[in-house]
């Protein structure tokens, strides 16, 4: 059975499920790394992407729109030359209750009879204002930091914008 649509699991809706040791079979996460590029520089400008909206935002759309601003960002100005970072980390266990379809199904599946549901992932969730992914630059890198952080929200749920954080005076046409 495939994966559900993730618009089922973007509305937060009730109280979080992250109690872990409680539960057992949780995927795991597809997120490889939190933090790429050059580590031990700091760099003089900083951009972040922002949500406007709050929303729950799954593991594998973290991971694609991480790969996504990477990938740009090693092609455009280099490996050493950025340092990309996701500020969320999906705490929260989506559940789903499977339901059997074909012949015989009745027999096995008891409707939404106790439908608490398996554990099929998690998410990170998500408020109004909050940074998901930062990135470091240097200034005259500027335009394709900016490039990237917004082809990385293509790849997540919620409407975003991009804020510069430091370093405004070294950009020109921000």
């Amino acid at each position: 059975m495939g994966k559900k649509p993730a618009r089922k699991y973007t509305k937060i809706t009730g109280p979080a499920y992250v109690r872990k040791e409680y539960m057992g079979g949780i995927p795991g996460s597809k997120i490889a790394l939190f933090v790429m590029g050059n580590l031990s520089r700091d760099f003089p400008v900083s951009l972040s992407l922002v949500a406007k909206e709050p929303c729950q935002i799954r593991h594998n759309a973290l991971e694609a729109a991480r790969i996504f601003a990477n990938r740009y960002l090693v092609k455009a100005v280099g490996r050493k030359n950025f340092h990309l970072r996701i500020r969320i980390y999906p705490h929260h266990v989506l559940r789903e209750n499977k339901i059997a379809s074909g012949a015989g199904a009745d027999r096995v599946s008891s409707g939404m009879r106790h439908a608490f549901g398996k554990a099929v992932g998690t998410a990170a969730r998500v408020k109004s204002g909050q940074k998901m992914l930062s990135v470091g630059i240097e200034g005259q890198n500027f335009e394709d930091a900016k490039e990237a952080l917004r082809r990385a929200s293509y790849k997540l749920p919620t409407p975003c914008r991009i804020v510069v954080e430091k370093g405004e005076e070294l950009v020109v046409g921000a």
